[in-house]
């Protein structure tokens, strides 16, 4: 695709509807991020690199393509229109560019001159996708700024997800950072900026995203996923901490599934069900599963951390919205071991699910594992 590289996108690309943030036309939630960009541009004095930092799944690459739509839409030669007059047909208080629109459909499909996506690309001789940004990557942005632009407008960059970068990849755009050309814009996405060297940090201009309230996730997820029953779409916004695409992510993944599984089995402590523990670990432990295992070590990593807020006597987590005495059940075992003995669980847990992977472990005995310190640590 020309002045695009890779098909990899923040926020997920959802398979029943969402379409990915390229190709998204509406964002909620995000207004006053909204507002604060388009202020940014119609002053004249816009950051030549901005810093789009929050959560995983709130739309943070939405907004960098929003913006990157409406720059190239409003950026030309001719006070606010492209070489093809691309503008928008009416003012709004918002980046939208209406989908019909030439730049529209020239950023979706990748073929839009003058933008260009940096993403993690497949390994050509592994034909994997990998794990990282690397710094070839990294070393065209160079190159792409320093050609004129296509449209007589801006050039935009939207790196996504600027985490990912390699040390070499993260120096190279370093040095882009500290010569910035002309009508070249720079949009990082990112979901721990603390990762980032902190000299790319400063040359930014940052702009954090905040999660999405339960009920704007709850409607997402109605609009993408009308086949969900309505108490699947209260846990399901429940589970996702403001992050429709870990909302929507979890409905694809069979997550709702793992996640009642996960609670059956810790409503049986202390007298595990062994049974039901040894068939939810061979679900998880089978070939082709590996999807299915991290999907589920996720849910109970985010349950614990809840269980500790009880324990450490916060409020409880959202009878109404889990249902079946959820919050009870949290309570129950939160009184039953003591704040310290419930961090070393969590410490614990944490390294077996994280070694999982990299030394080949049986995911299955993680399981058993998992639920055996769970059971220790509640027993009378």
């Amino acid at each position: 695709m020309t002045g695009m590289s890779g098909e990899n996108f923040d926020d997920v690309i959802f398979e029943d509807g969402a379409p990915a943030p390229v190709e998204n036309p509406d964002l909620s939630g995000h207004d006053q991020a909204e507002a604060t960009l388009k202020q940014a541009f119609e002053s004249g004095r816009l950051a030549h690199a901005w810093l789009l930092s929050g959560p995983e799944g709130i739309g943070k690459a939405t907004l960098a393509y929003r913006f990157a739509r409406y720059v190239l839409a409003n950026g030309g030669t001719d006070a606010g229109q492209g070489l093809f007059g691309d503008s928008l047909e009416e003012p709004s208080d918002s980046l939208y560019v209406a989908p019909d629109n030439p730049v529209f459909r020239r950023v979706a499909s990748g073929g839009h001159s003058d933008l260009k996506a940096v993403v993690r690309t497949v390994n050509e001789k592994t034909g994997k996708l990998r794990g990282e940004i690397v710094v070839d990557d990294v070393r065209s942005v160079g190159d792409f700024f320093h050609h004129t632009a296509g449209e007589g407008g801006w050039r935009v960059v939207v790196v996504d997800c600027a985490d990912e970068m390699n040390t070499n990849a993260a120096n190279a755009l370093l040095k882009v950072l500290e010569e910035p050309p002309p009508r070249g814009l720079l949009l990082l996405v990112s979901h721990n900026p603390g990762r980032l060297l902190p000299t790319i940090r400063s040359r930014c201009r940052k702009l954090a995203l905040h999660p999405l309230a339960e009920e704007s996730v709850a409607s997402l997820i109605n609009a993408h996923r009308p086949d969900l029953e309505g108490a699947d779409v209260s846990v399901l916004a429940h589970l996702a901490d403001g992050s429709p695409g870990r909302a929507l992510a979890l409905a694809d993944v069979g997550g709702l599934d793992l996640y009642r599984d996960m609670i059956g089995l810790l409503e049986t402590l202390p007298s595990l069900d062994v049974a039901s523990l040894h068939a939810f670990g061979g679900k998880l432990g089978k070939t082709g599963a590996e999807e299915a295992f991290h999907t589920a070590s996720g849910l109970l990593q985010w349950w614990l951390a809840r269980l500790i807020l009880v324990a450490s006597g916060g409020p409880r987590q959202g009878d109404d919205n889990l249902g079946g005495g959820e919050g009870a059940l949290m309570q129950r075992l939160g009184m039953a071991a003591s704040l310290d003995r419930w961090f070393e669980v969590w410490e614990k847990i944490n390294r077996l699910l994280i070694k999982t992977d990299p030394i080949n472990l049986s995911r299955k005995q993680v399981v058993l594992n998992v639920f055996l310190t769970l059971q220790n640590a509640v027993r009378p």
